[in-house]
Order: C-alpha cells, then sequence, then structure tokens
C-alpha cells in the first residue's frame, strides 16, 4: 500500500479496529454526555452551593457561566488541534484535562476555586466534544452513520435536557459534589477504552491557524460574556456593550480573514453549501429556544408549583427523556428519506410544544394539562439531534469534519447563552420572582419568542436541498458536494 493510500485510510478511519464500530459509538457517546451535562447540571445545586461556599449571586452565576464560556470559545480550536496533531490523541488529552478538572472542582475548598475549576473543565470539554463526532464517523460505515449519529444524539440531548433533574438529585439526596463526582470515574473509565479502541486520524495537516483561532476565541468570548452578563449587569453596562461591540468586531475580522487565508480555522466557502449554512443556522436557533425555555419552565415547577428539583426534574421526563426513545428511529429514518424532512419536521413539533406549553401555564397549572406539550416537545428534539449530527458531518469533505463538527458545536453554545439571555430578559421585562402569577405573567412572552425562535430553525432547515444519491466527494480546494445522507 502507498504512503497516500495509507493516509487516506487513516484519514476515513478505515483502519480503526475490528468492532469498533460499537466501540467508537459507546465511548463518544459518554464522553459527549458529560460534556453536554456540565451545561446546566449545576443549576438546581446553586443554593447548597452558595450555603457551603459562600460567594454573591454574581459568584454563582459565574460558577455556570465559566464552563459555558471556555466550552464555546474554544470548541473551534480544539477541532482545529484535533486535525492538526491527531484526533484520538486530542481526544485523550481533552478527556484528561475535563476529568481532572472535574475531581478539583468536587475538592474546591472555595467558591472562586470552584468558578476556575469551571473555566478548566470547559477547556477540556471544547477539545472532547468536537472531536466525538469526528472520531465517531470515522468508525461507522457510512450506511449505519444515521442509527449511529441516533444513539448518539439521543444520549446528548438527555444530557442537556436532564442536566437540572440529575444535579438536583445528587445535591438533594447525597451531596452537590457528586455532581462533579461523577465525571471521574467515567473519565477514568473512557480514557484506557479510547487508547485501546479508536483508531487516530488527521485533517489536512494543514499549519494552525493562529490569527484565526485569536479572532475567533476573542470574538466568542466577548458576545457570550456580554450575552451572559446582561441580564444581571444590565445590557448598557460598560462591560456588556464593549463585549458585545469587541466581540462582534472580532468576529467579523474573523469572517474576513476566513475568506482570504489560505488555511483559515473555518473557511467560509464551506457556507456556499446550503446544507452546511442551514442546518448551522437551524442549530443554533433550536438552541436558543431550547436552552433558554428548560432555563425557564425548570424554575417555574420548582417556585411556582412548589415541585423539589427531583420532582420536577422528574415530571418534565417526558420532553427531557424523550430522546432516549426517538433519536434513534429518527437516525434510521434520516438514513432512509433524508435529513431534511426529519430535522425540519422535529423542529416544527418542538415550536408547538412551547406555543402549547404558553398557553396552559398558570400560577397553579395540573401536570396532565402541561403533559401534552411536554410529549410534542420531547418528540420533537429528539428528531432534530440525530439527523442534525448526519447533515453536519456529510456537507464537508472527511478532512474537514472535525472542524465542521466544532463550528456547529460552538453556534449551539453561542445558541444556549442567546436564549437564556434573551429569554430571560424578556422574563424580567414582563414579570418576575414576586408570586406564582407576575412569574407566568413574564414565562408566557418568553415561551412565546422560544417558539417562534424555534419554528424559525424549522424554515431554516427546509433550505437544506432534499436528498439525492451519494456520490464520491473528491479531495480539492472546491466546494463539497451539498449531500444529505453520510455521502462519505
Amino acid at each position: 500500500m502507498s504512503q497516500q493510500q495509507s493516509k487516506r485510510r487513516e484519514q476515513s478511519g478505515t483502519g480503526a479496529p475490528r468492532g469498533g464500530a460499537v466501540w467508537a459509538l459507546v465511548i463518544t457517546s459518554v464522553a459527549g454526555f458529560m460534556a453536554a451535562l456540565d451545561n446546566l447540571v449545576v443549576t438546581t445545586a446553586l443554593p447548597s452551593i452558595r450555603k457551603d461556599l459562600g460567594g454573591g449571586l454574581g459568584d454563582l452565576e459565574w460558577t455556570v457561566s465559566a464552563y459555558t464560556l471556555t466550552f464555546a470559545v474554544l470548541l473551534m480550536f480544539g477541532a482545529a488541534l484535533g486535525d492538526r496533531f491527531g484526533r484520538r490523541r486530542m481526544f485523550l488529552a481533552g478527556l484528561t484535562v475535563f476529568t481532572g478538572a472535574s475531581a478539583a472542582a468536587a475538592m474546591a475548598p472555595g467558591i472562586d476555586s470552584l468558578i476556575a475549576a469551571r473555566a478548566v473543565q470547559g477547556v477540556g470539554a471544547a477539545i472532547m466534544m468536537p472531536l466525538t463526532l469526528t472520531l465517531l464517523t470515522a468508525a461507522v460505515p457510512a450506511a449505519k452513520r444515521g442509527m449511529a449519529f441516533g444513539i448518539w444524539g439521543a444520549v446528548n440531548g438527555l444530557a442537556v435536557a436532564s442536566g437540572p433533574l440529575i444535579g438536583g438529585s445528587l445535591t438533594e439526596h447525597i451531596s452537590w459534589h457528586w455532581i462533579f463526582w461523577l465525571n471521574v470515574p467515567l473519565g477514568l473509565a473512557l480514557l484506557p477504552l479510547a487508547r485501546l479502541r479508536l483508531a487516530e486520524s488527521h485533517g489536512t495537516g494543514a499549519p494552525l491557524d493562529v490569527t484565526g483561532t485569536l479572532l475567533a476565541s476573542g470574538g466568542l468570548f466577548g458576545i457570550v460574556y456580554g450575552l451572559v452578563r446582561g441580564p444581571a449587569d444590565g445590557w448598557t453596562s460598560s462591560y456588556v456593550l464593549t463585549g458585545l461591540v469587541a466581540g462582534g468586531a472580532l468576529l467579523v475580522a474573523f469572517v474576513v480573514h476566513g475568506t482570504r487565508a489560505k488555511n483559515p480555522m473555518l473557511p467560509m466557502r464551506l457556507f456556499r453549501s446550503r446544507a452546511f449554512a442551514g442546518i448551522n443556522a437551524a442549530s443554533l436557533l433550536m438552541f436558543l429556544g431550547m436552552f433558554g425555555s428548560i432555563f425557564l419552565l425548570s424554575q417555574y415547577m420548582q417556585g411556582v408549583l412548589g415541585y423539589s428539583p427531583t420532582e420536577a426534574g422528574l415530571r418534565m421526563l417526558p420532553w427531557t427523556g424523550m430522546p432516549m426513545l426517538v433519536a434513534p428511529i429518527a437516525g434510521i429514518l434520516s438514513d432512509r428519506i433524508g435529513g431534511r424532512p426529519v430535522v425540519a419536521t422535529g423542529l416544527f413539533l418542538q415550536a408547538a410544544g412551547l406555543g402549547y406549553m404558553a398557553f396552559v401555564v398558570t400560577a397553579d397549572a395540573s401536570y396532565a394539562i402541561q403533559l401534552p406539550g411536554l410529549i410534542i416537545s420531547g418528540i420533537g428534539m429528539a428528531l432534530f439531534f440525530a439527523p442534525a449530527a448526519n447533515l453536519v458531518m456529510s456537507s464537508v469533505r472527511p478532512s474537514e469534519q472535525g472542524i465542521a463538527s466544532g463550528a456547529n458545536n460552538a453556534l449551539r453554545e453561542v445558541g444556549g447563552a442567546l436564549g437564556i439571555a434573551v429569554m430571560g430578559s424578556i422574563f424580567a421585562a414582563q414579570g418576575g420572582y414576586e408570586t406564582g402569577q407576575t412569574f407566568v405573567d413574564g414565562l408566557r412572552p418568553a415561551l412565546v419568542v422560544g417558539s417562534a425562535v424555534v419554528a424559525l430553525a424549522g424554515i431554516a432547515a427546509l433550505l437544506i436541498p432534499a436528498a439525492r444519491r451519494p456520490t464520491p466527494v473528491p479531495e480539492s480546494d472546491e466546494p463539497a458536494p451539498v449531500l444529505e445522507t453520510a455521502a462519505h
């Protein structure tokens, strides 16, 4: 076999150990679960953390946003590191950092050390998370990727949505420290498995784009910082305005750099593909509506209806647990009929469920009247996750799948931060925490906006080209063919 053939085999993942597809699915799903879970797992534990470690409201907010910030701003850089130095190697490095930082967070003696550990956790997750999709794509045959992405999407969707339930249950029945200790045995078990069972692969081998990395990281940091701090500090505060304006300017410079540089971190030509542009727009808008809604509805069930954190999480299971049941089926459907109709249907169902919830929430709403909205939202979310991953990975060449995954995950994180900020601001403008009725007065318009945003995501998904038979993808400088099914 020639050296060039060997390199292509390594890049495509065909050198994986026998049975590597199953192991890759297990390893990447569990790793993705750990990274996604830590987005919202802390929210229901904040009162207990404050009681043990002290700190003001701003300090508690940073235990959440320190992770979100570093995770979002370094995702594309983590993917670029994997393409350059080896995806398995950098996945192991990111998993090691994440596991160690989780242990540090569990043992944190004070609020400042907890915030620092959370920031380092985000760094590890940013390196690890985008490489889960790349490694899974390399290990699974094209004909079976829809089902594999379905399982991966189910696990990740469950992690995002069930964070408050898991955090609340561990805090209520054991200790808030176990929110972080939970990651340690999982990480220690995955490290040797990943080393032995995952095949190494690389991207194009191009040098790291230092300029692009600094522009993207700085721009995303400014935007996410402004969005996270806006509701607390005020949208006209100097720090928030500086973050938003400077971040926006840096991202504009990043776009310009991506059109002119020889080897940019994120080639802007990828967005000429309607599949790549459409699914990324849909992902950002979907996470905006979903994150903001979960953030407010979990508080509604506890603060207004009087459920404990565990009780509230259990009652949200028809929504949050639905991906485990439906997402694998959605992956199979995307293999057969294409990703666009499945994704669009899921997004419109999610929008309908949120709209229904906005209509029925009251200060004393029964669980029975909420249940249809939760079920519809859960089915919609489940139909989105698996086909969306398939669409992202099949819209670019194999050597560009790492950065495509990083870009998509970064946009999802920015969408989640934007959702919490925007819907939180709408809630604060129209209502408040004074009484159950004032909470509902703020919740209803926020859910209406969330429903409308997710419906826009469905429209964006319809812009993705219809499925057609896969064709070979040339490794050239031209844009990859627009495909809906996994063509690589």
